[in-house]
């Protein structure tokens, strides 16, 4: 090897090293932020965060750009990159809210991603004031019952305000159809689309007050998961020979086979129910009991494919169909029998000294019929003495009236009448 070429060699290893220095150098280079971050509001609870791309940058830097939301320090939507410089995102109200963005040019080695620069959302009114337990169904895909109670640091008289809008609407629109009951706030709106509509837009709910002292709150419900069917009507049951024939309308406001039902029945002879899933609006029930009482019931659900919903339809009216006497019935008799018993004994108990007498006559007491009969004569003889006494008194006045009228008698004729008086005495003793 020649001495001579030694430095050559060397010359050309330190440019090696310079140019993996330089490009390591390179790589180590931050980009500069997003600038100008700001918020407007498109609809309630709807915000639209805008930015500019970072200033002084090459263009051949293909800028992109990452955003992400932070409510109460918990980051909840990280997205990925995008060449978007806005983002359109609900709006916490209750909560503290932040939204940060950077920028990164992609597919270049010449720079490493900015850092994050970021912008906060003011809060309004006084904390413990907003409305709380929010919560709304979708009856039947026609109207919609929003329910919620108030803060905990909300004066009596506060008056909750419900604003709705999604997507289609011009403006947002107020609910008016309000309602309190034991504490708890509910407004009710009609919300319908067309039967063809495959998807349903978010609905936009801001609950506040007029007052500044309350703290306004923002929902954002997805109506899919909230649909409520309505209950099944028109139920009819029909008996032939050994199957029964169950069959119900169809709700007009669903799509086409976007229901399954559940219908229940039971054998009145038992007490475990039967619940039958179907899709259509019949079901026939075979091999029933002929002597046995059948009642059913139905209730709808959404299927999965068409709503995210698990929420079911109250249930049918109760219909009956059999020859099996009431229930009712033995209830009544049972309790019909022990009182008709006891009623009668009762009665019996009453009459039964006169039923006694009747058939079991007393047998007289010989010493009271002979005490009776003595006591009688002493009674007739003690009359018969005062009689005497009258008699002899009014024959006294009679001779005296006699004697004044100065009549003459014959002794015979005196002698007679003296016998005639004491005949009578006599007789009438």
């Amino acid at each position: 090897m020649d001495p001579g070429g030694a430095p050559p060699r060397c010359r050309l290893l330190l440019a090696v090293c310079w140019v993996v220095a330089a490009g390591t150098a390179a790589e180590a280079e931050v980009l500069p932020p997003p600038s100008n971050l700001e918020y407007s509001f498109i609809q309630i609870c709807t915000l639209n965060w805008t930015w500019n791309p970072p200033e002084n940058i090459s263009s051949s830097c293909d800028l992109e750009y990452s955003s992400d939301i932070v409510i109460d320090e918990v980051p909840q939507d990280k997205r990925e990159w995008s060449k978007s410089r806005f983002r359109v995102t609900d709006m916490f109200l209750n909560e503290e809210m932040r939204f940060k963005v950077r920028s990164e040019c992609k597919y270049s080695n010449a720079s490493k991603p900015s850092r994050w620069v970021e912008t906060s959302l003011p809060q309004k009114g006084i904390p413990g004031t907003a409305a709380v337990d929010l919560s709304c169904v979708w009856h039947n895909l026609e109207y919609m019952v929003c329910t919620w109670r108030p803060g905990e640091n909300a004066s009596s008289d506060t008056n909750y305000t419900l604003f709705y809008w999604f997507d289609g609407l011009k403006n947002h629109k107020k609910c008016s159809n309000y309602s309190v009951h034991q504490g708890i706030f509910g407004c009710i709106f009609n919300l319908s689309f067309p039967k063809v509509t495959n998807t349903y837009p978010a609905i936009s709910i801001l609950i506040r007050d007029d007052s500044e002292e309350i703290r306004p709150v923002c929902a954002s419900k997805n109506p899919t998961t909230l649909v409520k069917p309505a209950t099944p009507r028109q139920v009819t049951l029909s008996k032939i020979n050994d199957e029964i024939h169950v069959e119900w309308s169809q709700s007009d406001t669903f799509p086409k086979n976007c229901l399954f039902y559940e219908v229940e029945y039971h054998n009145g002879n038992l007490d475990t129910a039967q619940i039958i899933k179907v899709e259509n609006t019949s079901v026939s029930i075979p091999s029933v009991d002929p002597n046995s009482k059948y009642t059913f019931k139905v209730r709808a659900n959404p299927k999965p494919e068409c709503y995210s919903s698990k929420l079911y339809s109250d249930w049918s009216e109760e219909k009956s169909i059999g020859e099996k006497m009431d229930s009712t019935f033995y209830v009544v008799l049972i309790i019909a029998i022990p009182l008709i018993v006891a009623v009668s004994t009762i009665i019996l108990l009453v009459y039964l000294k006169r039923l006694k007498i009747l058939i079991l006559p007393p047998i007289p007491d010989p010493r009271e019929i002979l005490k009776r009969m003595f006591g009688e004569q002493n009674e007739d003889s003690q009359s018969c003495a005062k009689d005497d006494s009258v008699n002899a008194y009014d024959r006294l006045l009679k001779e005296e009236e006699i004697h004044s009228l100065i009549l003459t008698e014959t002794p015979e004729y005196a002698n007679s009448q003296k016998e005639n008086d004491k005949l009578c005495c006599t007789s009438e003793r």
